[in-house]
């Protein structure tokens, strides 16, 4: 059986998107792991596929794999690259387009300048909502690991993330921490982890040690979720850029019960087949 694939990023999140409107498509857990193999598949951060819509107003509904073969509820640059090929691929023709994920609905925005704007919804506090075991929202919670408090922000931003504040991005524990707070007991989905450099009201310094994947290039939601949480601690104002290793998103929230935007890149690599 061959199944034809798009190799996409966005910012250097790597991506591989499958139709699975015009192909069957049956995959399980060990299949997403090789097919994100960068040795013996194709290679990529997640796996994104394109359904379609199961509820009436939606055009599709949008469905991601970790590279650990783990399914989760959303991803940033994958909806940025999810919009960009359901319209070069002729599954859309709207600039506009509405997708349903696991945690709900979300519109897609195809710009002018080719970039894309994704209505990420609004930012849940709740601890049950991430979630996190913890009896009451805070603006700041702690964990200790080996005998040590780190402190961190928690948001869900349709999947669960913990940011860290910190001095230098550069100096960063990210390979030490990271996936000591991703597997963390407290935590029982796992989550998504964050360390946040503000630089002035504008611009956050950001790298993010994905959930099941590791350290990436970019990471859509979880520079949503530093945005959130610093402009919780009034450290920025309602836009920021957020740079990233891969480069730079634009995130705005008006606070309250606002939905957050992310306007950003998709790029296309190439297209392919693999032999299943």
């Amino acid at each position: 059986m061959l199944l034809n694939f798009s190799k996409m990023h966005g910012l250097g999140n790597d991506f591989v998107v499958i139709d699975a409107i015009n192909q069957s498509v049956s995959l399980d857990a060990a299949l997403v792991r090789r097919l994100a193999d960068r040795r013996r598949g194709i290679g990529c951060d997640q796996l994104l596929i394109v359904e379609p819509p199961r509820e009436v107003g939606s055009e599709f509904y949008y469905r991601i794999y970790n590279a650990d073969g783990s399914e989760v509820e959303q991803c940033g640059n994958g909806a940025r690259c999810f919009a960009r090929f359901v319209r070069d691929k002729g599954l859309s023709h709207n600039d506009s387009i509405v997708v349903d994920t696991a945690t709900g609905r979300i519109t897609l925005q195809i710009e002018a300048s080719g970039e894309v704007t994704v209505n990420m919804g609004q930012p849940r506090f709740a601890p049950a909502d991430l979630p996190l075991r913890r009896d009451s929202t805070e603006p700041e919670y702690s964990l200790n690991i080996d005998g040590k408090p780190v402190r961190f922000g928690a948001v869900s931003m349709g999947n669960p993330h913990a940011v860290l504040l910190v001095d230098d991005v550069a100096t960063a524990p990210v390979a030490e921490l990271g996936p000591r707070l991703e597997s963390h007991p407290d935590f029982p989905n796992r989550v998504n982890v964050g360390f946040a450099e503000v630089i002035d009201r504008e611009q956050i310094r950001l790298r993010v040690y994905e959930r099941g994947a590791g350290e990436t290039e970019a990471c859509g939601t979880g520079a949503c979720a530093a945005m959130v949480v610093a402009r919780q601690q009034g450290l920025v104002d309602d836009k920021v850029r957020v740079h990233l290793r891969g480069g730079t998103l634009q995130i705005s929230w008006a606070g309250d019960d606002n939905p957050v935007w992310m306007t950003g890149p998709a790029t296309h690599v190439f297209d392919g087949q693999i032999e299943l």
